[in-house]
């Protein structure tokens, strides 16, 4: 089969700017194959930061502000995706977009719907290519939580390595995927950067605490931990599913009226990134994981990443020593997601995020022409294999 260049374009619960990545993906059998061709991240302008942070719970998002949401983030997502068209040499067949998540709804420990902003006509009119979006939803119609996606490559990625291995991400949100193990399994685990971000963003003006400078200086506070760890999200049966409509400013300050008294800005760092490793480390043990490979933003914070490896016996690796690039693993995912709904195959590896079965993911967007999509193919790929390419 042909290759298929292909651009993945996401924003995280960080919402700092749009990931895009191009690759080159081709089905050989049962195989599926991915060379990564580049990848970069287009900032939010502040303005916009500022709006769809205000938009989050406990803030109010009118319909009118929803709507020039949907419109602006869809214009910068059309701006990225001219970026990637760049990494891949001007030339590209499809887009997927996995857009800008503002609500995830979960009650009842189910979740029962999900909002993702970035109005994908935006990306069609400026590419001229189709788009592959609004990939969580039906996940969620089926009874499954739509989130997290990455379930599918990692079982695909990881399938002839020793298990059970964990592919974790530590984004906003950290979710780790089991392969390997007495089930497929994916599941977020609790707060990733999200509220380290905030709390950076709080003491220093800026929007994460660079190299875990401030974590670094400080100590943790054994009583702020324990209140935090005090979540029943943690005891919740896997599958499971969250976001910043919990981990978010109110639960912080509830978090700190609850020890009283002040507590030490580099104290408190280090306390929410003892938080994420010890939560992210207690999943990976529950799963019985014989290895963690690690991706995400949060690879990037050297204190995050040793206090996690001191809290596991097992060894943590970055996906980049497996030949995926831990900065770009989402924006690859996101393609990857497209090309499988492109090519008439299943996006969610069945049990993984707890929909009902395989299910073809996504809305697809026209680009200036008809739409001419390939056959169908016959047999769902089994393994992925990363070849090699430009790992920028």
């Amino acid at each position: 089969m042909n290759w298929w260049r292909v651009l993945g374009l996401l924003s995280g619960t960080s919402m700092d700017g749009v990931d895009v990545a191009a690759a080159d993906l081709r089905l050989d059998g049962d195989v599926l194959e991915l060379r990564p061709l580049g990848s970069t991240t287009l900032a939010y302008p502040p303005d916009l930061h500022r709006a769809l942070l205000a938009a989050l719970p406990p803030g109010e998002c009118s319909a009118a502000e929803l709507c020039r949401l949907d419109t602006l983030v869809g214009q910068h997502f059309a701006a990225a995706a001219q970026r990637g068209v760049e990494l891949a040499d001007g030339r590209a067949d499809l887009v997927a977009s996995l857009g800008q998540t503002l609500y995830h709804w979960v009650e009842d420990d189910r979740a029962r719907g999900t909002l993702q902003i970035g109005q994908p006509a935006w990306i069609a009119e400026a590419t001229g290519l189709p788009v592959v979006s609004d990939l969580r939803a039906l996940v969620v119609a089926a009874g499954g939580h739509g989130a997290p996606l990455a379930g599918v490559l990692d079982a695909l990625w990881l399938a002839d390595e020793p298990g059970p291995g964990v592919a974790l991400n530590i984004g906003g949100i950290a979710n780790i995927t089991v392969v390997g193990g007495d089930r497929p399994l994916a599941y977020d685990t609790g707060p990733g950067n999200a509220l380290i971000d905030l709390a950076a963003a709080r003491v220093t003006g800026h929007p994460q605490d660079t190299d875990g400078a401030l974590a670094a200086r400080g100590t943790v506070r054994t009583d702020l931990l324990e209140v935090l760890l005090d979540d029943a999200y943690y005891r919740l049966p896997p599958p499971k599913s969250t976001g910043k409509e919990r981990f978010n400013a109110a639960y912080l300050d509830r978090a700190l009226e609850r020890v009283g008294g002040d507590v030490a800005d580099a104290d408190l760092l280090a306390t929410l990134t003892e938080l994420t490793a010890r939560t992210v480390a207690d999943a990976c043990r529950a799963e019985g994981a014989v290895r963690v490979i690690a991706s995400g933003g949060g690879v990037r914070n050297p204190v995050l990443l040793a206090t996690l490896r001191r809290q596991l016996d097992v060894p943590v690796l970055v996906s980049d020593e497996l030949g995926l690039p831990a900065d770009s693993k989402e924006a690859l995912l996101t393609a990857l997601l497209g090309f499988l709904t492109w090519h008439g195959a299943s996006g969610n590896t069945p049990g993984t995020t707890g929909a009902a079965g395989p299910r073809l993911l996504g809305s697809i967007t026209p680009g200036a022409g008809p739409l001419r999509m390939p056959a169908p193919v016959v047999d769902q790929p089994t393994r992925l294999r990363v070849q090699p390419g430009d790992t920028a």
